[in-house]
């Protein structure tokens, strides 16, 4: 079975509506015909209702961060449902700037991930090792921590909701990117941890991403390897030409 193709635009805490909205015009205006791959974006919550009417059929949407309770006095936080209200479909979790900036833990993570499964939305697991991890050898070990621990009680049955971003933080926002070699290495090491986990079905379709100074230079090195079935792009992703050379790459 083919895996999903999908190409997704990390904006983090970029763009004013006006700007966002421009972007997604861009975007659509290139997009052109890119058979059955996927095109997601995750814009500033605050913008999210506008982008979501704006991308239509074309881009799916996604949310950067949600908390894992339905509802509560949990001030400046979003609900499950709150994502799901806007209109987006995918949720981002684990991002390395949640964990080490912010301070999220696995546990938070797994709760999350289980939270986003129970109102129906797709959530994009991030998981990546620091320079010192890998410098250290342990970079898989690291990555296969923190997936088991983000997929604690997640059923067989839902793993069709799961997408998988493997992050490498040393290379996040640094303009280091791994070599296709190192990434495929690694996409290689998670899906054995999926084998381990659900089985050989499952570790062969679940989509794994790679994500880390994406620029259309590298792309079609990175996507040219098995077990790579896209990107998570940051920073080129925030101008619609540089995101459209990535998306068309053969």
């Amino acid at each position: 079975m083919k895996r999903r193709e999908i190409f997704a635009g990390n904006w983090k805490m970029y763009t004013t509506l006006s700007e966002a909205l421009a972007l997604i015009e861009g975007i659509i205006k290139g997009l052109g015909d890119i058979a059955n791959r996927e095109i997601v974006v995750f814009p500033p919550a605050v913008h999210a209702r506008e982008v979501v009417k704006a991308c239509g059929n074309k881009i799916a949407v996604g949310l950067q961060n949600m908390y894992f309770e339905k509802e509560g006095a949990f001030t400046g936080e979003i609900s499950p449902l709150m994502v799901k209200d806007v209109g987006a479909r995918f949720i981002l979790i684990g991002h390395s700037e949640r964990r080490h900036v912010f301070g999220e833990t696995d546990e938070m993570i797994n709760r999350k991930i289980h939270a986003a499964l129970d109102v129906g939305l797709e959530p994009m697991v991030c998981v990546g090792e620091l320079i010192s991890e890998r410098e250290a050898g342990n970079s898989e070990k690291v990555v296969e921590t923190q997936l088991k621990a983000a997929l604690a009680g997640v059923a067989r049955d839902q793993m069709n909701k799961v997408v998988i971003a493997y992050e490498p933080v040393w290379a996040i926002g640094t303009g280091k990117v791994a070599t296709p070699e190192i990434a495929e290495s690694m996409h290689q090491s998670i899906r054995n941890v999926l084998k381990a986990l659900y089985g050989a079905e499952i570790a062969t379709t679940v989509p794994v991403l790679y994500g880390g100074s994406v620029k259309p230079e590298n792309i079609k090195g990175l996507f040219s390897q098995e077990n790579i079935d896209g990107v998570l792009v940051g920073g080129a992703s925030l101008t619609a030409k540089s995101f459209l050379d990535i998306i068309h790459v053969q």
